[in-house]
């Protein structure tokens, strides 16, 4: 790959660093879609060693660029993500890829099909990390950042995603217990009525 053409792959993903999410991080700013894709990449490496046999180079390859549609749409909340919505990013992100030189165009094209069939183990592990780093991100952030609806979600999101793997099923639990700790300290005595 030439230098322009590296320089230019960086470039269009330069939004990612911009683009929030409605995540929010423990100081109370809008987490950006970059710093998710980094700590669901730093997950992945963390517990490669939880999934022996599984592919855990093409899972942290997967967690790097799962979200660079949304440097081309914004972050649409999963939980308002309409079908319209991820039509029009699977376009524009397939458009881009095309626009990638071999082989490089090739392995994202092979990874983004196999990440939405979700069928293979590392597919699998990829989704239930994604899930579960938003779990986790929410459980850091303020309670004043959630959406009525959150209370609720946190406790669901991301559970058939992990049903597949022990490991996976036992973050989820300790996932929800910090949700229902942090809930019950920090909710305010009236709502708890």
């Amino acid at each position: 790959m030439n230098p322009e053409e590296f320089l230019r792959i960086l470039d269009a993903v330069e939004p990612l660093k911009n683009n929030t999410r409605h995540s929010w991080t423990s100081t109370g700013r809008h987490e950006s879609v970059a710093e998710h894709s980094w700590r669901l990449t730093l997950m992945a490496f963390l517990a490669k060693g939880e999934f022996p046999g599984a592919d855990m180079e093409k899972v942290l390859h997967m967690c790097l660029i799962h979200d660079i549609g949304e440097a081309f749409t914004g972050d649409i909340p999963s939980f308002t993500k309409t079908a319209d919505d991820e039509a029009v990013e699977s376009a524009r992100l397939a458009a881009w890829v095309k626009t990638l030189p071999a082989p490089l165009g090739r392995e994202f094209a092979a990874l983004y099909e196999e990440m939405d069939a979700l069928e293979t183990r590392e597919a699998k592990i990829y989704k239930a990390l994604d899930n579960l780093e938003a779990v986790a991100q929410h459980n850091e952030a303020p309670l004043s950042t959630w959406l009525p609806l959150e209370y609720e979600l946190q406790l669901s999101y991301g559970g058939d995603k992990v049903a597949f793997d022990p490991w996976l099923t036992a973050l989820k639990a300790q996932l929800n217990a910090e949700t229902r700790a942090k809930i019950k300290a920090e909710k305010p005595a009236a709502e708890k009525a």
